[in-house]
């Protein structure tokens, strides 16, 4: 089975954002005392890593909703738009589709995210700065008043490989590799490209030390990519996924098609076709498209034409409060006041 189970991590979703609502099960599902308190559910790494390090499972828990928020940021303007609804978001997640793929990966890389950025802010008692005694030096950047500037590492750069195992020891906990199982091979590839998408990015931050603003040393660290750098690296590799079958011997994928080239480990595999997602569909996890908002002039999946499937749109104006004429009194409250404002909006029908 997957290392978590596709409906559960739509009710995780759902009772991020409804108290009320209640999840089983699923590692994902709960928040981290629930998680811990119920570790029978859990086996092998995840009851391990739940029982001697709890707070790592606090920062999966934070990992897992900021894969979420930016699922939904990529799929803003898309057919499927990362929907919360807990129906409908678990249908998705059911299929071997490229949505799932990306959801996967977006999620493994938001929980590795997490947990590095908590040990670079002193969060988590386990780990801390990223250690340098056996990196090699920066290489010096070619530039004005660089020349004979000496160069070391320093600061707090992010380490990444903690972060990187925690998620591979959490994620892929329940899918075995070898198994005859070809959903949990592609779980696994999708996962570990989500990690990639994170560690395999990194830059180098430098900052210049001298008197009167000279560049006598320079020390330098290594900082993970902005998460929506991450989200959108995964929204190009979404758009190239490709389509595999397993092999014969129940171990390997095979890209489907003539003449294509095996996916590397940071692409994204699935192994169905997805719903168009015009119309509402709960077996598929569609909720339709009727009444979203579109661009009338755009020639992208926002517009028009494509989010409503040819259906057409109507014109609606609609009248929004926002904040207008805000002036600043010291000290310190900033007062605003309350404009209408009338806007022209584009409506799926």
């Amino acid at each position: 089975s997957p290392p978590w189970s596709p409906p559960r991590l739509g009710c995780w979703f759902c009772s991020a954002h409804c108290p009320s609502c209640r999840a089983v099960g699923s590692p994902l599902v709960m928040d981290p005392n629930s998680i811990c308190r119920k570790t029978k559910r859990l086996a092998g790494k995840q009851a391990e890593l739940c029982q001697l390090e709890p707070e790592i499972v606090q920062e999966v828990a934070k990992g897992t909703k900021l894969g979420v928020r930016e699922c939904q940021y990529q799929f803003r303007f898309r057919r499927w738009n990362c929907t919360s609804h807990s129906k409908y978001f678990g249908k998705i997640l059911q299929q071997d589709i490229r949505e799932t793929a990306f959801v996967y990966a977006i999620t493994a890389a938001g929980v590795s995210h997490a947990i590095t950025q908590a040990c670079s802010m002193g969060e988590l008692l386990q780990c801390g700065c990223e250690l340098t005694r056996s990196r090699a030096p920066p290489s010096p950047t070619v530039g004005p008043g660089t020349e004979g500037t000496a160069w070391e590492w320093g600061g707090c750069g992010d380490d990444v490989q903690f972060g990187y195992e925690k998620s591979q020891q959490f994620m892929d906990a329940k899918s075995k590799k070898g198994k005859n199982d070809i959903r949990a091979l592609i779980d696994l590839h999708n996962n570990e490209a989500g990690r990639l998408a994170v560690r395999s990015y990194m830059r180098t931050e430098c900052k210049c030390h001298g008197l009167s603003g000279s560049c006598t040393l320079r020390t330098c660290w290594r900082k993970m990519p902005h998460f929506r750098e991450v989200g959108d690296r995964l929204l190009e590799r979404f758009n190239g996924a490709f389509k595999v079958m397993g092999g014969n011997d129940g171990k390997t994928l095979i890209p489907v098609g003539d003449n294509i080239k095996p996916p590397d480990k940071q692409d994204l595999i699935y192994s169905a076709d997805s719903p168009d997602f015009c119309s509402a569909n709960r077996k598929t996890g569609s909720l339709g498209t009727r009444g979203r908002v579109c661009n009338s002039t755009a020639m992208d999946t926002s517009g028009c034409d494509l989010l409503c499937c040819g259906r057409g749109h109507r014109d609606e104006t609609v009248v929004l409060e926002e904040n207008c004429l805000c002036r600043f009194h010291w000290c310190c409250v900033v007062q605003c006041r309350k404009c209408s404002v009338r806007q022209e909006l584009s409506l799926c029908v």
